[in-house]
């Protein structure tokens, strides 16, 4: 069976066992053109299902909301660890950070004060922030991940007031416009599909209200395709084929946003958080990366993958209008599996390259360290190391000399990034030792006090 098919038959099944009244579903990768499929009406005669008909994505608007923060981070205008009483005026909780608020780690109670899924009105983004004293800190800061709308609004409110403009527009101007995605919109389209509340009991739908979030919009308001959705999920994983100039945010800092900074559950780490995107660990060394979301009538699923040699720009959503229907949620993640099972990325021909400058070629080959094997070899234009028969798709780390500094390199990935690897060299400028991360590196296996292994007691 196809790629195509097994997608087209997932896609199905899942609409059939959750009874979604309408899905959509597509997938983005950068080497192929995009695949959607649509099942069920759109319950909105003047519009068709089809791929252009929008849903509401509900709490994957946060990853919006994250990347607005960070690239106000980039531009100088906030710290992540300063308290957000710095830039905002709050009657409570103002020594919440931003990193602790982009990782569902500050405490902060789940919804603004008030019985707001009764009323279904929810305050601007004055009073949000004005009644911020009504709303508990459940937590101690920093004790552990506590889900949080309230927290992703006070951060757009937070980056709104950063730029002297509302949430929707930097929304517009810094995110949607510079990505073409033209489907997906803050208000209500006409072209939206009609969310349910599908009977547990009887094949009885009956439709769901649609409120307006107010100030709390940053963290659930948007509606969007899925088309759009998975060219989204793309960039959150590969921004150098999504976004290759970094008009919207540099590739570096979407990096920092995918590394784990807590778990959901103490006992059952299937899942986490980075700064505002969930992390969902897959077999064979890959991630999927991206958010859940949900709203009266409709539910979403937004990830794209990364490592176990999944294509570039993998990604693929779900969105459904169904406000109960699981399937949807867990179809999304069976789509990046079929892709890299069914359809993997093309193996790229190895060709030789220039060797290694001569000042590093004494540095390869076998060293030890701590009585272990280490290899460090001349790849891609950079020094790299690995630990001695480590599984090929584990990465290695990678070394980048400091500006004049030819024998002092920085570890820029992999193990021990951020640590310094020094070069000792004798009278004819062979490296003889090594220092990385402070530990000695020798081409004989030594104690730690500099004995060789070899030279014991007879």
């Amino acid at each position: 069976m196809s790629a195509t098919a097994r997608f087209e038959r997932a896609a199905r099944k899942a609409q059939a066992d959750g009874r979604v009244p309408a899905l959509s579903v597509a997938l983005h990768r950068a080497d192929r053109e995009p695949w959607v499929l649509t099942v069920g009406d759109s319950g909105n005669p003047d519009h068709p299902l089809g791929p252009d008909t929008r849903f509401r994505i509900g709490s994957v608007t946060k990853t919006f909301t994250a990347v607005l923060v960070m690239r106000a981070r980039d531009e100088g205008l906030l710290d992540l660890d300063r308290p957000i009483s710095a830039y905002l005026d709050v009657p409570a909780h103002g020594d919440a950070t931003p990193r602790r608020l982009l990782s569902h780690t500050a405490g902060f109670q789940r919804e603004p004060a008030g019985d707001v899924w009764d009323t279904l009105v929810t305050p601007g983004a004055a009073d949000l922030l004005a009644q911020l004293d009504q709303a508990e800190r459940v937590l101690p800061n920093a004790r552990r991940f506590h889900y949080s709308n309230l927290g992703f609004a006070v951060l757009g409110q937070l980056v709104a007031k950063l730029h002297g403009t509302t949430w929707d527009d930097l929304l517009a101007d810094r995110i949607l416009t510079p990505l073409g995605l033209a489907a997906t919109t803050v208000g209500r389209p006409a072209q939206a599909a009609v969310g349910y509340l599908v009977d547990e009991y009887s094949d009885a739908a009956r439709p769901e209200p649609q409120p307006d979030l107010g100030g709390v919009g940053p963290a659930a308001q948007l509606w969007s395709t899925a088309t759009d959705m998975a060219r989204w999920a793309a960039f959150l994983v590969s921004p150098e084929t999504a976004d290759p100039d970094g008009k919207v945010l540099a590739a570096a800092t979407l990096e920092e946003m995918r590394w784990p900074l807590t778990p959901r559950e103490e006992t059952v780490w299937a899942s986490g958080f980075g700064l505002g995107l969930i992390l969902a660990p897959q077999a064979r060394r890959a991630v999927h990366v991206g958010h859940d979301g949900a709203m009266p009538g409709f539910l979403a699923g937004v990830y794209g993958r990364r490592g176990d040699a999944a294509p570039d720009g993998l990604g693929a959503a779900v969105l459904g209008s169904s406000g109960t229907a699981g399937e949807i949620n867990e179809l999304v993640h069976e789509l990046l599996r079929i892709a890299v099972d069914a359809d993997p990325a093309e193996i790229k021909p190895w060709r030789p390259a220039p060797p290694a400058p001569r000042e590093y070629r004494s540095a390869l080959g076998v060293w030890w360290s701590e009585g272990g094997q280490f290899v460090f070899s001349w790849h891609e234009g950079a020094l790299q190391a690995r630990i001695a028969g480590s599984p090929a798709d584990r990465p290695p780390a990678v070394f980048r000399p400091l500006p004049g500094r030819p024998d002092v390199l920085r570890t820029v990935a992999g193990r021990e990034a951020g640590e310094l690897l020094r070069l000792t060299r004798d009278e004819h400028g062979v490296i003889v030792r090594m220092h990385w991360a402070t530990y000695r590196f020798t081409r004989v296996q030594e104690t730690f006090d500099g004995g060789a292994a070899w030279d014991g007691d007879e």
